[in-house]
C-alpha cells in the first residue's frame, strides 16, 4: 500500500512538473501574441469631427506606417506625436482625437507595424524603430524636437519613455503607464519566471529618470489592467518639471472630460 501511495505521488508530481514546463514553453513562444492585439477593435462608431490627412510613413526596413495628421499651424502650435496602446487600430482613438482637436495643437497619430493593416511584426525593438523614424519624419517636415510633445497611451508610454530618455522634446504625456512589462506580467503570471522568459521589457521605471523634458503623467485609480501605483511610482521617479493627473474614478481607458483636457491644456501652456 505504501509503495502504491509513493508511486501515485511521484506520478502526480511528474505530471504537475511536466504541465508547468509545458505552460512555460507555451508562454515563452506565444508571449507576443499575449502582449500585442492588433485585431482588437473598440469605439468603431465614434463620429470623426476633425479634418485630417491620411499618410503612410516609410521605415528603413520597408514598413509603411499608416498615420493620421491633423495640421493646424505647424509654425505656431506644438505637435503631439501620439503613440497608441497594444490593441486596436486608428479608428479606436477617434474619441480621443475629437477631444484633443479642441486644443491648439497639431496631432500626428501613427499606427504600429502589424496594426491598422500595416505589415511587419510587433516587438519592443521594432516599436522603438517606428517611433524614432516618425520623429525623423516630423523633423523632415520642419518640426523640431523642441516643438514635439510625445504622447504615450498604455503600451505606447513605453515607446515615449524610451525616446524621451535619449532626446529632449517639448514635453512628454504618459496616459495609464506601466513601470515595466516585467512588473505587469508578474501580476498576471506570478507563478512563472518572468525575468527569464520575457522578450520585450519596456523598462520605463529606470528610463524615466533620464528624461529631462517636462512630463505629465495621468492614471486612473480604478485601472484594473495597469494599477495606478505604477503611474505614481513613475511620477515619483520623474525629474522636474513634472505634472500629474490621478483621478479616482477613471479606469485604464481614461475619460476624456473637461478636467482631463484642462490638465493637458495647462501642461502644454507651460512648454
Amino acid at each position: 500500500k505504501e509503495d502504491y501511495v509513493m508511486k501515485y505521488f511521484y506520478l502526480a508530481a511528474s505530471s504537475i512538473i511536466l504541465a508547468y514546463i509545458g505552460i512555460t514553453i507555451f508562454i515563452y513562444f506565444y508571449q507576443r501574441n499575449l502582449l500585442y492585439h492588433p485585431s482588437e477593435n473598440n469605439y468603431l462608431n465614434d463620429k470623426i469631427t476633425f479634418e485630417y490627412e491620411e499618410l503612410f510613413i516609410n521605415t528603413d526596413d520597408n514598413i509603411s506606417l499608416k498615420s493620421w495628421f491633423i495640421k493646424k499651424d505647424l509654425s505656431k502650435f506644438k505637435t503631439i506625436l501620439f503613440f497608441h496602446g497594444n490593441a486596436g487600430n486608428l479608428l479606436n482613438r477617434v474619441h480621443k482625437l475629437n477631444e484633443l482637436n479642441t486644443l491648439n495643437v497639431n496631432i500626428l497619430l501613427i499606427s504600429w507595424r502589424s496594426f491598422s493593416g500595416n505589415k511587419g511584426k510587433p516587438s519592443e525593438k521594432n516599436f522603438y524603430h517606428d517611433g524614432n523614424r516618425v520623429v525623423e519624419w516630423l523633423n523632415d517636415q520642419g518640426i523640431n524636437k523642441n516643438d514635439i510633445i510625445l504622447y504615450g497611451e498604455s503600451l505606447g508610454t513605453g515607446v515615449a519613455t524610451e525616446l524621451a530618455s535619449k532626446n529632449k522634446f517639448a514635453g512628454v504625456i504618459l496616459e495609464s503607464p506601466f513601470t515595466s512589462i516585467a512588473d505587469s506580467a508578474k501580476i498576471y503570471y506570478p507563478y512563472l519566471p518572468i525575468n527569464l522568459l520575457l522578450k520585450d521589457r519596456y523598462d520605463s521605471k529606470n528610463k524615466i529618470k533620464k528624461i529631462n523634458s517636462p512630463i505629465l503623467i495621468m492614471h486612473g485609480k480604478k485601472d484594473n489592467i495597469v494599477p495606478q501605483k505604477m503611474g505614481l511610482e513613475l511620477f515619483e521617479n520623474a525629474n522636474k518639471p513634472k505634472f500629474s493627473y490621478f483621478p479616482d474614478d477613471d479606469d485604464h481607458m481614461m475619460e476624456y472630460n473637461d478636467e482631463l483636457l484642462f490638465n493637458i491644456k495647462n501642461f502644454i501652456s507651460k512648454l
